[in-house]
């Protein structure tokens, strides 16, 4: 009976771990590279590590978004769309989340994205 008892903590142990760094390493960034593109079309290819402070303005049917490149992080800082579900997203720090502005076809992600392996 110990040892049905160790066996199945043992291997709640295992799993809990595994859970744990399969989720630490799913949203962790592996890299400095992002990707913005807009419509469909990359627009950018930017290493964070070794950009300056910046805003780059990406303009799609009429309608901005503004982006902000500060301390090496990438974040929407203002849009036209109606929702600023973008804007409100904050930072970009997870390759498993991209930042995504659905009125305007913008999409800003680390190019490392699960999405691009995927299509390869």
């Amino acid at each position: 009976m110990k040892k049905t008892v160790f066996l199945i903590t043992a291997c709640a142990v295992v799993f809990l771990a595994s859970a744990v760094i399969s989720v630490v390493m799913l949203n962790a960034p592996s890299g400095d590279i992002v990707k913005i593109k807009s419509d469909g079309e990359l627009l950018y290819t930017i290493d964070l590590s070794k950009s300056p402070n910046k805003t780059i303005v990406v303009e799609y049917n009429g309608k901005k978004n503004t982006l902000e490149i500060k301390d090496h992080k990438i974040r929407v800082l203002e849009a036209d769309c109606p929702d600023k579900v973008c804007v409100n997203a904050g930072w970009l720090d997870s390759t498993a989340i991209p930042i995504i502005c659905l009125p305007n076809k913008l999409i800003i992600e680390y190019e490392n994205n699960d999405a691009d392996a995927a299509a390869r």
